[in-house]
């Protein structure tokens, strides 16, 4: 179900200001969003085997329409802009496929077949994208695939574009930047559970759309839900003006670490004057933290970053492009443009630490920051996706870390306890939703929001308390110009009201499992170790891996699971048991759910000692919960 309440007149003429504020004369997006333009994918909905729809752009049709009072205009601006899918041509030999997910897929046309950039996050959506080009330009072979960064929207669905015989053979290239596959992978394997699950809210996969619903992500609009599947590179990029030449085609390469990755690269067709910008450059303020949950990016390096690029290849170019949103044409707007987005990112970092060194705290900051009027009037560094008040909390949190400096909030009570104690000094649940509604009534929905908080924390059966934050988060969607945000505020209010839809995502495919290395996979399983239980517990086992010419102690003690590679002579005592097998087989028994003596029947596994000293460990692991509660204690 949709939002149930309307907008309030505060809303309303919150974004009748913003639509006559802001710069909507200028149509400059509007027109490179249709540039090129070839055909749609008719209908624009995209199933798997079984039928299972897993993208359907034409559930935002809504969007042709006129904004409702129900969205912020340039939100509005922005998603109908996105929307807009199909194939397109960037330059002579140079192709997209936008609007068939949450990124775009570059082709690029060699002497004998296609280069595949960045191949969205689904094998459904990436082969549905591939036969839309094939039908309108020929079918041609896969020549070379790229991998921009280490996030799933770049390569999930690889395997929808080629097959890992194609890479391993060594017919078809797999290039991306160095660190890739441990970035790529590792991101699921130590908190993959709980940023799926926020990312749910983020990107609002669950949430009905529609002009009082889901109307988009900024970045793109929401997220294919088919098989995420990840073929390993097969070549690395290493070093900034590292040249390739694919199937004819040359690439000049800028490895850009720690800006919107920690692994990207940005690159040059010197042959077609085109620059492909990765994620660094896109029509939004990117995050420099995702509400999803990262590590926190650092705007200084990704500034530098960009002002490489521009120096390096943008007067060298007459486009620009991203796996992100619509082209830049013309060597005099693509500098501006890039410019403007550097500046975007230095005047956060700077002005953030000037406000940090004087006293202020991140939350002061996001408050107190004003933008350039240059910067303002660039609807490509509006926050649709990222947004300047958690950015500059972001880069706090960079510097300063969780404490600010008070030590009244250094030994605060966790948020049950806290709810409590505050419901009580306030006067009781029914004076606090008394004060609340006045509050409502006022227009303050942020502090509805807050002050509702400790009444549903304190006791999550009550009701009234948690319609009256449902209803506040409502309006906050209502009048958020950022896509995330709107989704966030949407699906608090749809679980407050329905309870959990839980992960509608899963990364966890066969492939990206098969890609983990020996000490991620020990590194994860140590993650759902359950410490107090394993206090007492001591075992110690050694992993001989005959495919890798290594040896790892595993050892359990005062409920830590370490891992570390054996040398020879390093006279540690012997271990109870010694597994001797290959990695693939380590995954197999370990996270796959291959039977473990059929595994030793097939000569695959070989278990030398005292078995029951490692079975015994079995219960004291546990799972994590994909559906755990947000908006609930």
């Amino acid at each position: 179900m949709s939002a149930v309440t309307e907008p309030s007149t505060f809303i309303i003429e919150q974004n009748q200001r913003a639509r006559k504020e802001l710069p909507f004369d200028n149509t400059a997006d509007q027109q490179d969003a249709d540039r090129g333009f070839i055909a749609k994918l008719e209908p624009g909905i995209v199933e798997d085997d079984n039928g299972t729809v897993v993208w359907d752009d034409d559930s935002y049709s809504f969007l042709q329409g006129s904004c409702p009072s129900s969205v912020h205009p340039s939100l509005w601006r922005q998603s109908g802009l996105v929307v807009k899918q199909g194939l397109y041509e960037v330059v002579p030999g140079i192709h997209q496929i936008r609007g068939l997910d949450l990124s775009n897929m570059t082709i690029i046309e060699g002497d004998t077949g296609v280069i595949v950039i960045d191949p969205l996050i689904s094998a459904e959506t990436a082969k549905a994208g591939m036969d839309l080009y094939f039908t309108h330009r020929g079918r041609k072979p896969v020549t070379g695939m790229i991998y921009t960064h280490s996030h799933v929207d770049h390569f999930g669905g690889a395997m929808g574009v080629m097959t890992v015989a194609d890479a391993e053979s060594g017919r078809v290239p797999v290039v991306a930047p160095a660190g890739f596959l441990e970035h790529a992978v590792a991101e699921n394997v130590y908190a993959g559970t709980a940023m799926a699950r926020r990312a749910a809210y983020m990107y609002g996969a669950a949430l009905p759309r529609g002009p009082k619903g889901q109307v988009g992500a900024g970045l793109g609009q929401t997220t294919s839900t088919g098989a995420v599947t990840l073929i390993a590179p097969t070549l690395d990029i290493t070093y900034t003006g590292q040249e390739q030449t694919i199937d004819g085609v040359r690439i000049v390469f800028q490895i850009t670490p720690g800006t919107e990755a920690p692994s990207e690269m940005n690159f040059h067709f010197p042959g077609f004057r085109a620059l492909c910008m990765a994620e660094n450059a896109t029509h939004t303020l990117h995050n420099l933290l995702t509400l999803r949950g990262a590590l926190v990016r650092d705007p200084h390096v990704w500034s530098s970053y960009l002002t490489e690029s521009i120096n390096l290849y943008g007067r060298e170019s007459d486009v620009v492009f991203a796996s992100h949103h619509w082209p830049t044409w013309g060597t005099e707007r693509l500098v501006e443009y890039l410019e403007l987005q550097r500046d975007l990112y230095a005047y956060l970092h700077d002005q953030t630490l000037r406000r940090l060194n004087q006293g202020y705290v991140g939350s002061e900051i996001a408050e107190m920051m004003e933008m350039p009027p240059a910067l303002v009037d660039s609807w490509a560094a509006h926050g649709y996706y990222g947004s300047v008040s958690h950015n500059v909390k972001a880069i706090y949190q960079r510097y300063m870390g969780w404490f600010d400096g008070n030590p009244a909030h250094l030994w605060e009570h966790p948020p049950v306890e806290g709810a409590k104690r505050h419901v009580e000094f306030m006067g009781g649940a029914d004076e606090v939703l008394r004060k609340a509604r006045k509050s409502f009534d006022e227009g303050d929905y942020r502090w509805v929001v807050q002050a509702v908080n400790y009444v549903i924390f304190a006791d999550p059966s009550n009701r009234a308390a948690k319609a009256l934050q449902a209803d506040a988060f409502e309006q906050l969607a209502f009048g958020a110009e950022n896509g995330p945000w709107r989704n966030f505020f949407l699906s608090g209010a749809y679980e407050l009201r329905n309870g959990t839809f839980g992960t509608p995502t899963n990364a966890g495919s066969s492939s990206m499992m098969a890609a983990l290395t020996v000490d991620q996979v020990f590194d994860g399983i140590a993650l759902r170790l359950d410490g107090p239980k394993a206090w007492h517990e001591k075992a110690t086992s050694d992993w001989v891996f005959t495919d890798e010419n290594r040896t790892v102690r595993l050892q359990l003690r005062n409920g830590v699971l370490l891992h570390w590679d054996r040398r020879d002579g390093d006279k540690l005592p012997a271990p109870d048991v010694t597994f001797t097998l290959t990695r693939p087989t380590l995954i197999g028994v370990l996270l796959a759910g291959e039977d473990l003596q059929a595994a030793v029947q097939a000569g695959r596994l070989r278990i030398d000692g005292d078995v029951q000293s490692f079975a015994k460990l079995v219960g004291l692991f546990d799972q994590p919960d994909p559906d755990f509660d947000i908006v609930t204690p």
